[in-house]
Order: C-alpha cells, then sequence, then structure tokens
C-alpha cells in the first residue's frame, strides 16, 4: 500500500498546475487555491493576530496543552504562501505535539526581500518571550523555504543573543540559495514538484543584491554553533536532498544534537500529505516525539 500511496502522490505533483518558478501574482493564487481546496478539519480553529507587529495565525486542536507553543514558519521559496495556507499542515503538528501552533506570515519577496522574513520571524519570537512564554517551552517548526527561515533565525538569535527555543524540526528545507548541491542535477528527474530553474528565480527575487551564500540566507554556510537541537527530515526524491544532509553535516561538525531522516521514495514536504500517505503520518508522529523530547531540556 506504501508504494502505491508514493506513486500516486508523484504523479499528483507531477500533473498539478502549481509552477514555483513562474509569475508570482499567478502561483499565488494557484498554491492558495490548491492549499485550500482540502477542508479543515472541524476540530481545528485559526485565529488571526500578530505577534511584534507581525502577522500571525494560532492554531489549536483538541486537548493543546496551553503551557507549550510551536512556531511555525511556512513554505513557498520565499515567495508563496501565507501564515493562513500553512494552517492544515501546522494543525497536523499541533496535533501529533498536543500544544498550539502559531504561524508566521512573514514578509514576501519580491516585494520584500532578505532580510524581511528573517527580520520577522526573530520579531514574533522575541514578542512570545515577552507575552511569558518560555524558551524552554517554545519549539520551531518550518518547511521547505520555512525550514532555512527556522535555520537562519536561529543564526540570527545566537547573532542577537537571544535564548535558543527548545527545539526545531525542519521538513525538506531550504538552506542553501546558491542551489550549488548535487541533488540539484541527480534529483530533478525524481522530483515531481521542484526544478532548479525554479528555486534560483525565486532566489533571486529573495536575494535581491545579497549574496546568496550570506549565511541569514543560505545557513549551510552559516556557524551554527550554540543552535537548538535541530531535527531534519527530507525525501530521497527531491532536489534539495543535499541541502538536508549538508545541514545536518554542518550542525553535527558545530556539535548541535542533529537528527537527520531521510524517507525513501517520497517527495518535497511530503508531511503535508499525510491523508495520503502513510510515510507522512510516521513523519509527523516523529517530528512530534522529538519535539517533546526537548521540551524541558
Amino acid at each position: 500500500m506504501t508504494q502505491q500511496q508514493r506513486q500516486a502522490l508523484d504523479e499528483l505533483l507531477r500533473h498539478g498546475p502549481l509552477d514555483v518558478g513562474g509569475d508570482v501574482t499567478e502561483q499565488r493564487a494557484i498554491f492558495h487555491d490548491m492549499i485550500n481546496a482540502v477542508p479543515l478539519p472541524e476540530d481545528v480553529s485559526a485565529k488571526p493576530g500578530e505577534l511584534g507587529g507581525v502577522p500571525v495565525v494560532t492554531v489549536q486542536t483538541p486537548d493543546n496543552d496551553p503551557s507549550v507553543v510551536v512556531l511555525y514558519f511556512h513554505g513557498g521559496a520565499y515567495a508563496l504562501g501565507s501564515a493562513a495556507d500553512s494552517v492544515g499542515l501546522a494543525a497536523d503538528v499541533s496535533r501529533r505535539v498536543g500544544a498550539r501552533a502559531i504561524t508566521v506570515d512573514y514578509r514576501l519577496a519580491p516585494e520584500h526581500p532578505y532580510p524581511a522574513a528573517v527580520e520577522d520571524a526573530v520579531a514574533a519570537y522575541r514578542a512570545l518571550l515577552a507575552d511569558g512564554v518560555p524558551d524552554s517551552r517554545i519549539a520551531f517548526v518550518g518547511e521547505s523555504a520555512g525550514g532555512g527561515l527556522v535555520a537562519a533565525t536561529l543564526v540570527a538569535l545566537k547573532d542577537t543573543s537571544l535564548p535558543q527555543p527548545s527545539s526545531a524540526a525542519v521538513f525538506s528545507p531550504w538552506v542553501d540559495l546558491t542551489v550549488s548541491g548535487a541533488s540539484a542535477i541527480t534529483k530533478a528527474d525524481l522530483d515531481p514538484a521542484l526544478t532548479p530553474e525554479a528555486l534560483r528565480r525565486r532566489a533571486l527575487d529573495y536575494l535581491g543584491p545579497a549574496d546568496p551564500a550570506t549565511p541569514l540566507a543560505s545557513p549551510v554556510f552559516a556557524d551554527l554553533t550554540g543552535l537548538a537541537p535541530l531535527l531534519i527530515q527530507v525525501g530521497s526524491h527531491e532536489i534539495l536532498l543535499d541541502d538536508a544532509v549538508r545541514l545536518a553535516a554542518r550542525a553535527g561538525q558545530h556539535d548541535v544534537p542533529v537528527e537527520l531522516q531521510v524517507w525513501p521514495e517520497v517527495p518535497h514536504v511530503f508531511q503535508g500529505f499525510a491523508a495520503l500517505l502513510e510515510d507522512a503520518d510516521r513523519a509527523l508522529l516523529a517530528a512530534a516525539a522529538f519535539i517533546k523530547r526537548n521540551w524541558a531540556r
């Protein structure tokens, strides 16, 4: 059954209308429509608000522990997506962790290039701390560009002497905006969702004149010493496989507690398809177990 599920998901993504590297206005609308074609479960609540002047959506599922928070960062290559569009996956994380999720509506490129997203992420976390939530009861979670933003934000927190959260879990993180990983070529035919050309176009939108290897844009090149414990999940059928593997290696080199999970024959951010794919449910449960182990470190 699992192999059939993987093949069905691959076909779904290959024949979908989304082109990550296409016209921003058109692709934002397509992305939104695709996400919202799947209704939220009736027991999920999503309430707009703000943290530190940054728009957010607070997502809650039954039996959430009010003392713990997942700060969530959505994907979309820094140009697509929104906090509202991420509610479904954030709710899946919330339900399994038993914590409310606050998904951050950071500013998008090309209207707001680097470092706007990092600034918004730091501002939201700083405000959460000011609201009285201890850093030991906060976990970061992010997917794709949001996973890269998680890593960049952890580095930015270190640079500004703010405390690290208890842990961070990232799904298919985009952490190298130079798009120089070997898997950008070796996995191109297997990846049904992303192309190197699409990522390079979005990287230009996000970076503007900035060096694509700058650490807060491409944290695979950063000094990761002192970062929170890190869980990295990635599919073997995606061009960002090497981003995940190199991030784990660099974290290990800098003495960061890190776990890398490579899930076979699944695509980019496969965790978003838990209703279709047993592997996705298992990955989310593994991420939740990691987060809960680190609440009180």
